[in-house]
């Protein structure tokens, strides 16, 4: 092999394969596109804490994306070692929320399509995307549910108090129930007839009832 030869290689030649331009134009449709996903993750977070980390994240995820597919689509060759490269990639970060896995695969759906030239597909798709997220993430249900944590003494005590509770509010369920010691605790789900909680108050001075906590959650509750 000749020093000619070195500079003949396919390496070099895989330079001019994709033109700057069509690079610089995904990517800053990637990174516009990556930016909304961000937003729309921003507005319809379920998470207890907000993660700018994962936002950020969603936006080179799209970047990056598009990134590899631009260079799968110009050699056949380099797509067939990029799927080897890529099935030894182990990622180890748990997905705490459902919807956090919708947005990861909507970054890459997006540097896919995008890196694919459907730039018309990639935009509106993902608008009518971010639209129903907004929509159905967001919307509340008309009376929010509740848990009470309820300490009791006696089962007497316990009785008692479920009957005050049923008398206060709309709807009243056992969760959960756990006895030890001599002690009563339950978990029941609740939901308000107004916005006054004065009846937990009333609740913890009855006679037998240990403490009462009121507690606001998303419907989620598994016990």
């Amino acid at each position: 092999m000749t020093f000619n030869d070195i500079f003949k290689s396919s390496f070099l030649e895989n330079i001019s394969s994709i033109s700057i331009l069509d690079t610089a134009l995904a990517l800053v449709l990637a990174f516009g596109l990556g930016v909304f996903i961000f937003l729309v993750y921003k507005k319809t977070c379920q998470g207890v804490l907000y993660s700018s980390s994962f936002g950020t994240t969603l936006v080179a995820l799209t970047m990056i994306t598009t990134v590899v597919i631009l260079a799968v689509t110009s050699n056949v060759v380099l797509s067939l070692g990029m799927v080897g490269a890529l099935s030894i990639v182990r990622f180890r970060t748990a997905i705490k929320e459902p919807l956090d896995i919708t947005f990861l695969f909507w970054s890459i759906a997006v540097g896919i399509v995008l890196a694919a030239g459907m730039i018309p597909l990639a935009v509106i798709g993902s608008v009518l995307i971010g639209l129903i997220l907004l929509v159905f993430v967001n919307r509340k249900s008309h009376v929010n549910p509740y848990i009470v944590l309820l300490s009791c003494t006696d089962t007497a005590a316990e009785k008692n108090a479920e009957a005050f509770l049923k008398t206060m509010v709309q709807k009243c369920v056992i969760k959960s129930k756990s006895v030890q010691g001599g002690r009563i605790e339950l978990n029941l789900e609740i939901r308000l007839k107004n916005d006054s909680t004065d009846f937990i108050n009333l609740l913890s001075e009855m006679e037998g009832v240990n403490s009462a906590v009121l507690v606001s959650y998303n419907g989620e509750y598994m016990g």
